[in-house]
């Protein structure tokens, strides 16, 4: 079984509460980053992604609050 999640930060200018956001797992083993899903081709070409991997757009202001906040 995966452990569980928690919320670590999320977009500070979110409104409804569905925005990209870092979550952790309470071990701290693993991350998990919610974002805007890439569909521009030459970006995801630039990742040469492997199968079964993905990547996600996340706003610097998600990772720079989890970073402040562990400061």
């Amino acid at each position: 079984m995966s452990a569980p999640l928690r919320k670590l930060s999320g977009d500070p200018s979110c409104k409804n509460g569905q925005c990209p956001t870092l979550w952790g797992t309470d071990d701290d083993k693993e991350y998990v980053v919610q974002g805007y899903v890439i569909t521009d081709r030459k970006r995801l070409a630039q990742l040469d992604l492997p199968e079964g991997e993905t990547a996600v757009v996340v706003p610097a202001a998600v990772l720079e609050e989890y970073f402040r906040a562990r400061g």
